[in-house]
């Protein structure tokens, strides 16, 4: 089935689409962020992909950095990130974000994954509200945290995180402690945000190699 779904997307969107693959049962089309509203209009009406389950940012900057040493791990913990060998994906061509949708169709029994990669200074794409109106939350949240614009939509303000917070924090280059916090001034009775007065630590886990609970003879 998902074989078929792919030939039938690679025919029918032969001149918009980027990319089309199947990996892991799960088909994955890439579009052109000019191109997303025409791409949904035609899934929905004609593929019967009636349905938006998820809509995500995604931040490309730092994957694939650095690569995993578990083999190696002493007792004084390991480094952290993944198998850069295994990535297939990075910041090219200045596309630094990416919006991914996954599209359910009730009547056929399909699953799609739509994805689209944007300009790293100009993060911007059509609202799809038109055609799910469930967009309309996860557009909020991809926006708020991530900083993802989406043109036409009726009420893009932040959901997740404060009316007055400052930066995107799904960003990989928003520091982990924030940039300002925040506390109730009894004295000017309102809430008051202030420079972050707590240190950033990056804790690495700790390996135990000896434990006498695995030891022969202990009970």
């Amino acid at each position: 089935m998902s074989q078929a779904l792919k030939s039938k997307l690679a025919s029918t969107l032969a001149d918009v689409l980027l990319d089309c693959e199947l990996v892991g049962g799960e088909v994955t089309i890439y579009v052109a962020a000019e191109q997303i509203i025409t791409v949904c209009k035609t899934l929905r009406d004609e593929f019967g992909f009636e349905q938006l389950m998820d809509l995500c940012g995604v931040d490309y900057s730092t994957y694939g950095g650095s690569a995993w040493l578990t083999k190696t791990a002493t007792d004084q913990g390991f480094s952290r990130a993944v198998d850069a060998s295994k990535n297939t994906e990075s910041v090219d061509d200045g596309y630094r974000y990416a919006v991914v949708y996954h599209l359910l169709s009730l009547q056929h029994n399909q699953r799609l994954r739509v994805k689209v990669r944007l300009d790293a200074d100009s993060p911007i794409i059509d609202s799809v509200t038109a055609i799910w109106e469930s967009a309309g939350w996860f557009e909020r949240e991809a926006f708020d945290l991530f900083g993802i614009l989406f043109d036409g939509h009726q009420d893009l303000r932040r959901i997740l995180t404060d009316y007055g917070f400052i930066g995107h924090p799904f960003r990989k280059d928003f520091p982990l402690i924030g940039n300002v916090e925040m506390r109730y001034d009894a004295d000017k009775k309102r809430v008051v945000y202030e420079p972050v007065s707590i240190q950033e630590r990056i804790l690495v886990p700790r390996v135990i190699r000896d434990d006498n609970r695995y030891e022969k003879g202990q009970s």
